[in-house]
């Protein structure tokens, strides 16, 4: 990775998923669980939405640590115009699995970099298709726990992989974090 590591980077995230990505890019950083308020409505626009939230998430961990740069990140599932987040139950798992069986949606993820003064914030979006699954696919799924903690009740980097027909994007914005982006903001930041 071309990024000096002359500062200290937070990931403002307890994300697994986000913190084995920026391990993968060869960063070094910490992680600080954001404590951001994340109520807000789903009315605003996907982009918007994951934007607004990765930049709480980052903003509540840089007023704290004040001379880090601090990485927010949110992602959002979306079909039909309606924002699918984490379940809060089975029955939440089996009903947006079964909304999205067969068919294609897109994956929203926000990134917001805050390093002291310097603040930039983007969102990348993917789009991903399932092939039709069946009841009992869908509850072997939920069985295993996996949907639980994961925008969409699914993680395509795990045992749901089967049921993926095809990725129109980057496959890490649907893992959580759009590594791309991630790079590229670094390096802007670096730069001023």
């Amino acid at each position: 990775m071309r990024i000096r590591q002359h500062m200290e980077i937070i990931l403002a995230s307890k994300s697994p998923r986000r913190r084995e990505l920026m391990e993968r890019m060869g960063l070094s950083f910490s992680v600080v669980e954001s404590g951001a308020d994340e109520n807000i409505s789903k009315d605003l626009p996907p982009e918007e939405y994951v934007k607004e939230l990765s930049y709480r998430k980052a903003a509540y961990v840089a007023r704290e640590h004040k001379g880090a740069c601090v990485v927010g990140s949110d992602t959002v599932v979306v079909y039909d115009g309606k924002i699918l987040g984490k379940p809060k139950t089975r029955d939440e798992a089996f009903s947006m699995l079964r909304m999205l069986s067969g068919k294609t949606h897109t994956v929203y993820t926000g990134i917001a970099v805050m390093c002291g003064d310097k603040k930039l914030i983007d969102c990348d979006a993917t789009r991903v298709t399932f092939s039709e699954l069946s009841d009992d696919e869908i509850n072997g799924y939920i069985d295993t726990g996996d949907p639980m903690d994961k925008a969409g009740a699914y993680g395509i980097q795990g045992r749901f992989c089967s049921y993926i027909e095809r990725v129109e994007g980057s496959f890490f914005t649907v893992m959580g974090l759009p590594v791309h982006l991630l790079y590229k903001m670094l390096k802007e930041i670096e730069k001023e």
